[in-house]
Formats: structure tokens, C-alpha cells, sequence
């Protein structure tokens, strides 16, 4: 299957590699800067888990573009190229752009992306962090079609993974990419691949989170506060405190009974 690939993050690059690892076909690759335009903001939102993953272009010699949607040509201009390539799929893995229907269309199997839920749960932004802040004690990924909507298109394949008690963002983080390898290698290997439409009804879109988002409420119960710690750790900004009027960031947390 011909591929082509979209992506600019930590989780985009070990998603490629592995790609090529089991030698599967990949024709191009398009990237993002580390610093990208955005319609919203005059000045260049920085990528804070950007890869560059031109460089595997360049090792590769394979074709590379690079998209800057505001300040540079859009995804849309890059059909003809794209055309040029004969995909058989486009795989969208770690993107910060919406990928339009004549660009979806061009490929005989359209864009796939891979969610970080159990579609339709925690569609939208930060699903992993959704589901600790949650008390989910399991989530997964979820490979689908890309439509028009938010993370609503037609699943393909899902994978389940447990969240432990002990597990951080980064373990998370880590289980997602370890599914996310393992369903993408099962279903592009496959004679056979299945489109099965959600229930849009059942969709929930939650939405992205930023570091302000990190304030703790001291008035939340102990798992809570600690679910909302935990979420948030590193590799991300943290949860926070406001004492004596200084931020102070609580990287880890335990829940222990006094006597």
C-alpha cells in the first residue's frame, strides 16, 4: 500500500519509523516547522513536542514537504503533488492542520488518523489527560477514517490498554504509542480493511487543554486532585498552586492515611 505521510510530533516520528522498519511503502512525507502559523495569532505558535521528521525524509530520500498553512501554502496546494505520489492512503498522525475533503478524497482509501480513545469517548482534545483526570482505569486508540467532523469518522481498528494507578501521562503517553504502532503495522498488512461508522450520537467533544488549565481546586476530593496530578506531569506543563501569590508546579502526588 502506497503511503502517504503527515506528521511533526515525538509520536509522528516513532510512528514513522516503525513504518519503515516493517517496510512498508511510504512515497512522501509532510511536515510542520517547529514554530507554525495559526489563524488565531499573529506571531508563531511554538510545536512543544515537535519532531523533525524531515530529517527520515532526507535519510530516505523520500519527497518532503514542508506546510505553513497562514504564512505559506495551505494543504489544499499541495493536491497536485500529492496526485503525482498515487497514495493509497494518507496517514495523519500528529498534525496541526485540518487535512480538507479534496486532499482526503485524493487517496483510495481516504486519511486515517489514530485517536487516543476508545472512539466515541473522549473525542477532541487531550484524550489521555481527559481519561486520568477522569478515573479511567482503561483507554486505547482508535484508527478511523477522516471526516468532516471532530474525530467522527468511520473506525477501522481499536486497541484496549489498562491505566494503572501508578501510571503518569508518560506511561499513558508510552501505551498509546506502543498500540498506535501495533494497529497501524495489523491493518495496513491486511487484504481485508473495514470501515464502520460511529454513532454520532454517543459523541462527547472534550476540548484542548493549555497550562493555565493546570490549576488545582483544593476543594476536590483526594483521588481527584491526585488524577489531575498525575495527568499532567511530565513530559507536560504540571498541575499548579498559587502560594503566596508565586506559581508552584506539583509534579507527583500520593494519597496516604494519617493514624
Amino acid at each position: 500500500m502506497r503511503i502517504v505521510f503527515f506528521g511533526c510530533t515525538k509520536f509522528s516520528e516513532d510512528l514513522l519509523k516503525s513504518l519503515f522498519l516493517k517496510n512498508h511503502s511510504i512515497v512522501g512525507i509532510f511536515s510542520i516547522p517547529k514554530r507554525y502559523s495559526v489563524s488565531y495569532s499573529d506571531a508563531k505558535v511554538k510545536n512543544t513536542n515537535f519532531a523533525d521528521i524531515s530529517l527520515i525524509a532526507k535519510k530516505t530520500n523520500i519527497v518532503h514537504y514542508e506546510v505553513d498553512s497562514v504564512s505559506g501554502k495551505k494543504t489544499a496546494d499541495y493536491s497536485q503533488e500529492i496526485m503525482k505520489l498515487e497514495p493509497d492512503v494518507i496517514l495523519v498522525l500528529g498534525w496541526y492542520y485540518m487535512v480538507p475533503k479534496s486532499i482526503r478524497d485524493i487517496p483510495k482509501y481516504g486519511a486515517w488518523g489514530i485517536h487516543a480513545s476508545l472512539l466515541p469517548k473522549y473525542a477532541g482534545g487531550a484524550p489521555l489527560v481527559w481519561s486520568i483526570i477522569k478515573g479511567e482505569k482503561e483507554t486505547g486508540v482508535t484508527l478511523f477514517r477522516i471526516d468532516s467532523g471532530v474525530d467522527d469518522g468511520d473506525i477501522i481498528a481499536q486497541k484496549k490498554f489498562p491505566i494503572l494507578e501508578k501510571d503518569t501521562i508518560k506511561e499513558v503517553y508510552q501505551k498509546a504509542t506502543i498500540a498506535s504502532i501495533n494497529i497501524l503495522d495489523e491493518v495496513l498488512s491486511s487484504p481485508n480493511i473495514q470501515f464502520t461508522p460511529q454513532d454520532k450520537t454517543k459523541i462527547r467533544i472534550y476540548p484542548q487543554r493549555n497550562p493555565k488549565d493546570g490549576l488545582i481546586d483544593w476543594s476536590w476530593d483526594i483521588k481527584r486532585i491526585k488524577n489531575f496530578i498525575r495527568a499532567q506531569t511530565k513530559p507536560y506543563p504540571g498541575a499548579y498552586t498559587i502560594l503566596n501569590n508565586k506559581k508552584v508546579i506539583i509534579w507527583d502526588a500520593n494519597i496516604e492515611e494519617l493514624s
